[in-house]
């Protein structure tokens, strides 16, 4: 049985995402007019389900922090985390952003800091409201729906024995038997589908930045040639880490990040205005707390903003969420529901926080002008910021590496846990599979570069992780169906210990005790 489920979810996830790749490279025309008629639809009527997903995903994790449900193990009472917490936050900061944090690290803040709401531009008004949106955007939020997707999978995966699938976490409202039919099919290809998608825009926009930067920083044009180029090299590599294992690969790989990403963050602290980051960093942290939930729900009039930024966001997250929620299970075994949920939301979070007021400042710093001229070409923007700094061109060399770790190790954790999804939720998928899924990866990437660039990236993105919106609240309900069951057994079990005890107790003492 389960190895039919696991050709059909394969065979039919490989079909659907071959036809998007196959309409994308041979007719990017189409398949760009067919992502915009879906993200109309979407914008214009469900644009909110994204905000109140969200916003439920972060009530619901800071619920789990303070319950009585904090001490629960996830895994076996005895089981103990297989990772250092050193090793765990350099994996999940590589894999929860990777790509996104160098991408949008100093360009955001710049676009925001030229186009505000309510403010003028270039003011310290713009600048603030500048980091409090890119904080609400990389801060607790995307975290907190990673965790509550990766908590799930590792609760229903390490602790109750299930596969490790998207579909065992509707073991409690499904039952056994849904989860193995058509629903729990569907919901796992669903998985694959989104995860390919979500990973696939990841990796266009790296391209993208790669090539800008190649263009930027050695005069190399910037064309599809190029960017095919640099998708080709990267597949191979990432491709080889994948089939070397977690241990090895994708470990070895997240270390090289954090340290690179920490060289390239000291290194723009040095060059830059530090007292303007602090300050940065303390008026849109300020905002960020006192305006979270009507800045969470907030709905421009016409839609284009909230489309272009925050809905985008989210989709972009929860199209991650799949991937990333089981890659995070895979290494968060042993740990405690509260050690993990505070782990993942709020560390990475202060990182990406951190992130964006060192990088933002050195670009909104620069000026209105600079910041006008600089947003024009998105890929570009960071080194464009770089070079009006001492040793800029040094650190544009440390993010080109960056790019390309954060570009193989987000692409090499996908790969994996492709080949988890489509073998029955196997820990150790073949070679096999990760190599097919690491070239659809590759191949969706370029046909989404060939039909339009970031836009098409934005708008497809958008699209896909809209069913998996709805599933997202669903997995809210079941897993606390399972939790509550959980602690009620607990409880009866512990009850009828004491029972027993007393009742075995010698009838002298047990007189004695009473009075």
């Amino acid at each position: 049985m389960s190895m039919k489920k696991n050709n059909i979810v394969f065979n039919i996830s490989l079909l659907l995402t071959s036809v998007v790749v196959i309409l994308g490279l041979v007719s990017p025309t189409m398949f760009k007019n067919i992502s915009n008629k879906g993200f109309n639809i979407v914008l214009n009527n469900f644009n909110w389900v994204y905000l109140i997903v969200m916003l439920a995903l972060v009530i619901f994790a800071g619920f789990l922090i303070f319950s009585k449900y904090g001490n629960i193990r996830l895994g076996k009472d005895t089981d103990r985390p297989e990772f250092s917490n050193l090793s765990w936050f350099s994996m999940l900061f590589g894999a929860g952003m990777g790509i996104g944090l160098v991408f949008f690290g100093a360009v955001e803040p710049m676009k925001h800091f030229v186009n505000p709401i309510g403010v003028e531009s270039g003011s310290l008004a713009a600048t603030n409201f500048a980091m409090q949106q890119s904080f609400i955007h990389w801060g607790v939020t995307p975290w907190a729906a990673y965790a509550i997707m990766g908590l799930s999978l590792a609760y229903f995966q390490f602790r109750k024995d299930a596969p490790g699938l998207i579909s065992s976490v509707f073991l409690p409202i499904l039952g056994e038997e849904g989860v193995k039919g058509p629903i729990g099919k569907t919901i796992d290809i669903l998985a694959v589908f989104t995860t390919v998608t979500g990973i696939a825009t990841s990796l266009g926009m790296g391209t993208m930045q790669i090539a800008g930067g190649l263009e930027y920083m050695f005069g190399i044009k910037n064309t599809i040639y190029l960017q095919i180029v640099i998708i080709a090299i990267a597949t191979v590599l990432y491709i080889k880490s994948s089939t070397s294992g977690l241990d090895k690969g994708i470990k070895l790989l997240s270390n090289i990040n954090l340290a690179l990403a920490a060289l390239l963050l000291f290194g723009a602290v040095i060059i830059g205005p530090t007292t303007h980051m602090i300050s940065n960093f303390s008026n849109g942290m300020g905002l960020y707390v006192e305006q979270f939930i009507s800045q969470s729900l907030y709905m421009d009039p016409s839609g284009e903003w909230i489309a272009q930024w925050r809905v985008f966001y989210w989709a972009m997250w929860i199209a991650w969420i799949p991937f990333v929620g089981i890659f995070i299970a895979r290494i968060s075994k042993g740990r405690t529901i509260r050690e993990f949920i505070i782990g993942v939301t709020l560390v990475p979070a202060l990182a990406c926080i951190v992130w964006f007021s060192v990088f933002g400042t050195l670009g909104t710093n620069l000026g209105l002008d600079f910041a006008k001229d600089a947003t024009m070409v998105t890929e570009t923007a960071l080194f464009k910021v770089f070079s009006n700094y001492q040793f800029g061109n040094i650190l544009s060399l440390v993010a080109m590496v960056l790019l390309c770790t954060f570009f193989i190790s987000s692409a090499d954790s996908a790969t994996y846990v492709l080949g988890m999804f489509t073998s029955n939720g196997d820990l150790n998928p073949s070679n096999k599979k990760k190599i097919t899924w690491g070239i659809i990866q590759a191949l969706l990437a370029l046909a989404l570069l060939m039909s339009g660039g970031l836009e098409t990236l934005q708008t497809v993105s958008i699209v896909s992780a809209f069913p998996f919106a709805i599933i997202m609240i669903v997995s809210i309900v079941s897993i606390t169906k399972a939790l509550k069951t959980e602690f009620k057994v607990e409880n009866e079990v512990k009850k009828e210990f004491v029972s027993k005890k007393e009742y075995n107790k010698p009838v002298v003492k047990i007189k004695k005790e009473a009075y």
